[in-house]
């Protein structure tokens, strides 16, 4: 199955998402491999057998969201030089979305910018992080500030990696599949209800859904200036949650789904979505032991952090939020109040 990304100029940044077995990948020139110990330990050796390029080499970083820094960049390019890689190089990411957005970034400065080769290995990462070119890392005051659009050569997606995901982590994903039907496609939610993602033909068709509603958001807006905001839905939330939390205590898509939660009730707020469509959101979540509470200490705390997030300007804050089941609707700069009255009914929540 092949799902195309295919941007407006110029023409050369088009490319392929493939999602079947991986198959042989030639690179002409030096290539490097950037993975954690994790997916190394389990996967690299049949990566190799997969990978030719005139010279090839493996750069392996720490595992997990408290490394996405500058520190972490900052070692990669250093091997990088080590290995004298040039502007003809090739990174491959390999790994999860951590490693996809660290590559991407690195790939985006490296000499003023080269080539990368997306291959995910987390559910969340095949359906949603290794697709568009979003890329960057996090610093103290919050998730995903500092990076750059950098589109890559090629996403290879194999349901192969996901064997050895642990369940926790394949359930963050789906959080993110259900975002995507939310917004975008009643059909496709009707379907995730009915349907048992544990299944593998049911889930490689879940891929590809998901996958091919991204890419429709992504060649119609790149950059973010319009749509594509809607892939935020949830994350508003969630990127806080993250934040206070503390990078790690909750992966990105059990805070998505506590977000989507959150968003769910801020739409129920404005008349936008009723009780019955919170609850089928809620229970699709729960099947999949999607965490759909939390514990705000603070609502006021809370809601002054949405303005260190990068969607605000101008000191304002647009939220996505779900018009129904199949629909969204960007809010822009509600009244604090009713923000407010929303993030009080999670204060003292029973946690997850």
């Amino acid at each position: 199955m092949k799902v195309s990304i295919t941007l407006p100029t110029p023409p050369s940044r088009d490319y392929e998402i493939i999602i079947d077995e991986l198959p042989s990948i030639e690179i002409e020139g030096k290539a490097a491999i950037v993975t954690n110990p994790k997916v190394a330990g389990l996967h690299l050796q049949r990566l190799l057998q997969s990978v030719k390029a005139k010279e090839l080499y493996i750069v392996t970083i720490p595992d997990g969201e408290e490394y996405k820094t500058m520190e972490t960049i900052e070692f990669m390019l250093d091997r990088f030089f080590d290995h004298r890689l040039d502007r003809k190089s090739t990174l491959i990411a390999f790994g999860g979305g951590v490693i996809g957005d660290m590559t991407g970034f690195a790939a985006s400065i490296f000499q003023r910018g080269i080539d990368f080769i997306q291959i995910p290995t987390t559910l969340l990462s095949q359906v949603d992080a290794s697709v568009g070119g979003k890329t960057g890392i996090n610093n103290r005051f919050g998730k995903n500030l500092v990076g750059a659009f950098h589109q890559p050569k090629a996403v290879y997606i194999d349901t192969f990696w996901l064997n050895t995901l642990p369940k926790r982590e394949f359930s963050a994903g789906i959080a993110e599949i259900i975002k995507m039907a939310v917004m975008f496609d009643a059909d496709f939610f009707d379907w995730l209800e009915k349907n048992d993602l544990y299944e593998d033909s049911n889930l490689k068709e879940a891929i590809k859904r998901s996958v091919e509603l991204k890419a429709r958001v992504v060649n119609e807006d790149e950059k973010e200036k319009g749509v594509r905001a809607v892939l935020n839905y949830g994350h508003t939330f969630a990127h806080v949650i993250e934040n206070f939390s503390g990078y790690g205590s909750y992966l990105h898509g059990e805070a998505v789904a506590i977000g989507m939660v959150m968003a769910n009730d801020l739409a129920q707020e404005f008349g936008y979505f009723s009780t019955d469509e919170s609850e089928r959101v809620k229970e699709l979540l729960k099947k999949y032991n999607l965490p759909v509470s939390y514990s705000i200490e603070s609502a006021e705390k809370f809601y002054d952090q949405f303005f260190l997030d990068k969607k605000s300007h101008d000191n304002k804050i647009t939220f996505i939020i779900p018009e129904n089941i199949g629909k969204y609707k960007m809010l822009s700069s509600p009244e604090k109040e009713s923000v407010i009255k929303v993030l009080k009914k999670f204060e003292k929540a029973e946690g997850f």
